[in-house]
C-alpha cells in the first residue's frame, strides 16, 4: 500500500516538473497532440468594423522600403503626395474601405439552400412514409360512405334535439 502511494507522489511531482518547466504563454495539449499557441489578447489587434472605424493598431505590421519612405513623406504636406500614394498610405493602415465593408456577402444562399434541402429530404421521407409505412385508408373516409352513414343517421333520427339532425327537414327531405 506504501508501494502505491509513493508511486503517486512521484508521478504527480513529474508532471508538475514538466508544468513547470513550460512558459507561460504555451500550454500542454491533451493526448499527445502538441502544444497548441495561445493568443494574448491584451495586445492591440487590428479589425474591420463598420462601428469601430479606428482599430487599435495598422493593418501592416511589416513596413517594406517603399512603405517605410512613403510613411516619410507622409510627414511632410499632403498636397505634395499623389492620389496613388494616399491610397497606398490607406492601405498600410487599414485592410478594407468602408464600401469594401459594406459590400454583402452571399452566406444568405448557402442558408436558404441548406433549408430547402432540409424541407426536401424531410419530403420525400413523408412521401417514403405515406406509400411503405402507412396503411392504406380506410373504406370509410370515402365521400360515398360518409354521404351513407349521414343519411343512415338521419333515417335513424340521431339526436334530434341539439345535433346535426336538428338542420333536416324530413318533410322536404332536405337541409334547412
Amino acid at each position: 500500500m506504501l508501494h502505491m502511494t509513493v508511486g503517486r507522489v512521484g508521478s504527480l511531482l513529474t508532471r508538475r516538473g514538466v508544468m513547470a518547466l513550460t512558459s507561460g504563454n504555451v500550454r500542454m495539449a491533451s493526448h499527445g497532440h502538441g502544444v497548441s499557441e495561445q493568443a494574448d489578447l491584451s495586445l492591440p489587434m487590428y479589425w474591420d468594423r463598420l462601428d469601430t472605424p479606428l482599430p487599435d493598431k495598422a493593418y501592416k505590421d511589416d513596413l517594406t522600403a517603399a512603405d517605410k519612405s512613403l510613411k516619410q513623406k507622409e510627414k511632410g504636406p499632403w498636397t505634395q503626395l499623389t492620389n496613388e500614394e494616399k491610397i497606398a498610405l490607406y492601405r498600410i493602415a487599414f485592410k478594407d474601405t468602408y464600401p469594401e465593408m459594406k459590400v454583402p456577402s452571399h452566406e444568405w444562399k448557402t442558408v436558404v439552400g441548406g433549408i430547402l434541402i432540409f424541407i426536401g429530404i424531410t419530403g420525400l421521407i413523408v412521401i417514403w412514409q405515406s406509400h411503405f409505412v402507412y396503411p392504406p385508408t380506410p373504406h370509410t373516409f370515402a365521400p360515398e360512405w360518409q354521404a351513407k352513414q349521414t343519411q343512415r343517421m338521419l333515417d335513424m333520427r340521431v339526436n334530434p334535439i341539439e345535433g346535426f339532425a336538428t338542420n333536416w327537414d324530413y318533410e322536404k327531405k332536405q337541409w334547412k
